[in-house]
């Protein structure tokens, strides 16, 4: 598990928080941290295609869900 201090810099540094879920872009496009479990997490392409991720199928699908509903607020 991630110290607190990381958690808060993930937490800071992150283009979206959504239920507890930190959303930030990055070069393949965006990376999603539980941040109530530091073990499970995922990588997005910019098309909202699960690339990388340490979560089960349910938390997978609630988390594209989110990304597909808020994806707008994450744009430049």
């Amino acid at each position: 598990m991630k110290s607190k201090s990381n958690i808060e810099s993930i937490v800071d540094k992150a283009d979206l928080i959504v239920n507890g879920y930190a959303f930030t872009k990055c070069n393949i496009g965006y990376r999603v941290l539980n941040i109530n479990n530091t073990q499970k997490a995922i990588v997005i392409s910019f098309d909202g295609e699960p690339l990388e991720t340490t979560m089960d199928d349910i938390e997978m699908r609630i988390v594209l869900d989110y990304f597909k509903k808020n994806k707008k607020y994450m744009e430049d």
